[in-house]
């Protein structure tokens, strides 16, 4: 399976870090997906719902263990990455403070 993870907004604090859109194979595309700072490490949660007793419910979700696997490291890597390349192009002296620099659209990871 081929998993593609695009990393939306960045938040240096908070519980959430970052969101997601993760494309399956080309053609299925899960957006809204966060990177949350658990008190284990970084962990994914997947686009939910409220239902009307007020609990949060996932609309969609991996179905083994294994595919879970994939997609959160896929998830986790991507991010990451995202985070490297957001301090490696931090202004050092002498840069304009008006120049933004270029990112990478689309973070992609292996396939199974």
């Amino acid at each position: 399976m081929k998993v593609e993870v695009k990393i939306g907004s960045i938040r240096p604090s908070g519980s959430i870090r970052a969101t997601a859109t993760v494309n399956l194979n080309g053609c299925f595309a899960i957006p809204n997906i966060k990177i949350i700072d658990g008190s284990k490490g970084l962990l994914v949660a997947m686009p939910s719902c409220k239902t009307d007793d007020g609990e949060y419910k996932d609309v969609c979700f991996p179905v083994t263990a294994v595919f879970r696997q994939q997609f959160d490291d896929a998830v986790i890597n991507a991010y990451q990455q995202a985070m490297n390349m957001n301090q490696s192009q931090a202004p050092t002296q002498g840069d304009s403070p008006f120049e933004e620099p270029e990112q990478a659209d689309r973070m992609q990871m292996g396939s199974m």
